[in-house]
């Protein structure tokens, strides 16, 4: 894929709908569309790679895994109709990163506020295990995608996955970090530069059901990386040497009308 830049997100989005380069995974998106859950059985899936969500006015962006097969794969819409979207959007709301806390469908109102919402994966990958060939194949998205946001300041990693696939896109991209080989832990804090630009990368365990329900991922712990991102972002001196456990969560103030997107 070619270098695409500023105002790009909807040619990027348009690529990612279309695309065709894992056909076991098309195939399989696909299957599950038609078969259904029972509980989705009046509604049409949406069966195809997602796309983003967010505009180029963020300045964060949010990475997680994949697609469920049941959640984004009938909805179109990452995070959206399934348990870690009913996890991730009320802490988005408290951040004062999204209007509302609920998240069903693309045409529910919901928008984003100076955030994007992205992937490493843009399709269900069975079991929620992709290969390491769909992960290189799904990689030059994600580059484009970052590439389609000159004002990001912070990256926040959903999971092991998200946050090794952070790591390559800002390396990718010329950042070198202060540590050799940054390693991920929840809550864990890096600085990545490139020149006179700094980007700030968060690590949190993923928001699956696994991890909220056995409390290994707690709504506390949840708020402050997203109190973390909103410092970061912000420019609050010191914010990126503060641990989760200092931060505080941040309160839902209104971020500018601009960066507002579905």
């Amino acid at each position: 894929m070619e270098r695409l830049g500023v105002g790009d997100l909807a040619r990027i989005e348009r690529r990612v709908v279309t695309c065709r380069r894992c056909p076991e995974l098309r195939a399989y998106c696909a299957s599950v569309a038609r078969e259904k859950r029972r509980a989705f059985a009046s509604e049409t899936y949406w069966g195809k790679p997602v796309p983003a969500f967010g505009n180029e006015d963020a300045r964060v962006m949010l990475v997680g895994l994949a697609p469920g097969a049941h959640g984004s794969n009938r909805t179109g819409r990452p995070f959206t109709g399934d348990a870690s979207g009913d996890f991730l959007y009320p802490a988005l709301h408290r951040a004062g990163f999204a209007t509302g806390s609920k998240a069903a469908h693309r045409g529910d109102g919901l928008r984003l506020r100076d955030c994007l919402i992205t992937a490493a994966m843009r399709c269900a990958p069975p079991q929620n295990k992709p290969t390491p060939q769909q992960l290189r194949n799904c990689f030059p998205y994600l580059l484009a995608e970052f590439d389609a946001l000159p004002r990001l300041r912070v990256v926040v990693a959903l999971g092991s996955i998200g946050f090794a696939a952070s790591v390559r896109m800002l390396s990718e991209r010329g950042f070198t970090f202060d540590e050799k080989r940054p390693r991920f832990a929840h809550g864990a804090e890096f600085s990545a530069r490139n020149a006179h630009r700094v980007i700030t990368l968060l690590a949190s365990y993923h928001p699956s059901r696994q991890n909220t329900n056995t409390g290994k991922l707690t709504r506390s712990m949840f708020d402050a990386i997203f109190s973390l991102a909103a410092a970061a972002v912000d420019g609050v001196p010191g914010a990126v040497s503060r641990s989760p456990a200092q931060a505080r969560p941040s309160s839902n103030r209104e971020r500018s009308a601009s960066s507002e997107t579905r």
